[in-house]
C-alpha cells in the first residue's frame, strides 16, 4: 500500500468518526474529524496548522473548536521544550470522560424525574411516563456503578 492510500484510508476513518460524531452527538463535523484525527495520528501530538491542513479546515473554525475541546477536557494542549508551536493531543482517559459526561448527566435527568413523581403524587398515565424515565435511568445508573470502567 502506498503513502498516499494509507493516508486516504485514515483520512476516511476521521471522516467516520466525524459522521459518528455528527449523527450521535450533534456536534460540528470539524470537531469530529479533528477527534478522528488525534486518536489515529503518529506521532500522537499535532500542532493547528497540521489538524487545520490535514482535515482542510479553516485556521478559524479549528481554533474554536480546539478551544471547545480542551474546555471540555478532552483534548490537552502540550508543549515541547525550544518549541514555540502548541501541539494538540487526545487525553489518554478522553473515551472515560465523555462516557462519564454522558451518565452523569443521564444521573442528573434521573433526579428530576425523581422530583416529578413526587410532584405528580403516583397517580394518572403521566405518573407512567415519568415512572419509565426513572426506571430506565435507575437501571443505567446501577449498571454504571456495578462496571466502572477500568483506567
Amino acid at each position: 500500500m502506498s503513502e498516499q492510500d494509507k493516508q486516504d484510508e485514515v483520512l476516511r476513518w476521521v471522516e467516520r468518526v466525524a459522521t459518528f460524531c455528527v449523527e450521535e452527538w450533534a456536534l460540528p463535523p470539524i470537531t469530529g474529524r479533528i477527534l478522528g484525527l488525534l486518536m489515529i495520528c503518529d506521532p500522537p501530538e499535532r500542532s493547528a496548522g497540521q489538524i487545520a491542513e490535514t482535515i482542510q479546515a479553516s485556521r478559524a473554525s479549528l481554533t474554536s473548536n480546539m478551544r471547545f475541546l480542551t474546555t471540555i477536557g478532552l483534548v490537552r494542549k502540550v508543549r515541547v521544550p525550544g518549541d514555540r508551536t502548541t501541539y494538540y493531543r487526545i487525553e489518554d482517559d478522553a473515551w472515560h470522560k465523555v462516557i462519564q459526561r454522558k451518565l452523569d448527566s443521564l444521573g442528573a435527568f434521573g433526579d428530576i424525574a425523581d422530583e416529578g413523581m413526587k410532584l405528580v403524587g403516583g397517580r394518572g398515565a403521566h405518573t407512567e411516563r415519568i415512572h419509565a424515565a426513572q426506571e430506565a435511568l435507575t437501571w443505567l445508573r446501577d449498571i454504571a456503578a456495578r462496571n466502572p470502567p477500568k483506567t
